[in-house]
């Protein structure tokens, strides 16, 4: 099992328990359709946010983005909106055009500078959203099992299941504790973490 700093979140209400951050919530619906979906955190709608750590795995329920309505954030490093980073003053990092925007628009305009007067990192090259942020589903308690009558799914072609939230001992956490579906191949090396960034050379890989 993956020992990292775990982020489990609903909307962006929470509470901190021994350095984990969880938010009220429930276990993800039994359905693949849909599983492997990109979606966007609802963390990233939040100005003050200014990005996901590569040690965390973030389980955000109750997300209306995803058919299973869970959104998987898997060892992702900065913002899905974002992933160039940007300066401490807010500015754009070297080379790359714009710095962060929050996501959405009023009255059709892009709202503002989404961290201004924060660093947001770059995203990782090899832990690109498509890699690590999209729709999953629970597909296994921490014991590994589906037998204790829980909802668990499945997963689809293509994706494996991966034990990736620890269970802490509250009923709370054992809801959401355990395996996620997650894309074959791309399970997160502890021992060989990636390193490459994204930013004016790495442009075409990242998606600018």
């Amino acid at each position: 099992m993956i020992s990292s700093r775990l982020l489990i979140t609903r909307g962006l209400l929470g509470l901190v328990a021994s350095a984990i951050l969880f938010t009220i919530a429930a276990p993800g619906c039994n359905s693949t359709q849909g599983v492997g979906d990109p979606c966007r955190p609802e963390r990233e709608y939040d100005a003050t946010f200014n990005g996901f750590d590569v040690n965390e795995v973030n389980v955000e329920s109750k997300s209306y983005q995803c058919q299973t309505r869970l959104c998987l954030v898997n060892h992702f490093q900065g913002r899905v909106t974002c992933p160039f980073g940007q300066t401490p003053d807010g500015t754009a990092n070297p080379g790359i055009d714009k710095p962060c925007v929050l996501p959405g628009t009023v009255d059709g305009k892009i709202v503002g500078n989404a961290a201004n007067g924060k660093a947001v990192a770059a995203n990782l090259v090899d832990r690109l959203p498509e890699k690590a942020v999209y729709c999953s589903c629970r597909c296994a308690n921490a014991d590994g099992s589906t037998d204790d009558g829980a909802n668990y799914c499945e997963c689809p072609d293509g994706f494996t299941c991966e034990q990736l939230v620890a269970s802490i001992g509250s009923q709370f956490s054992q809801e959401l504790s355990g395996g996620y579906c997650v894309k074959s191949g791309t399970k997160y090396n502890t021992g060989n973490p990636p390193t490459a960034v994204c930013n004016a050379a790495s442009k075409a890989a990242c998606g600018g």
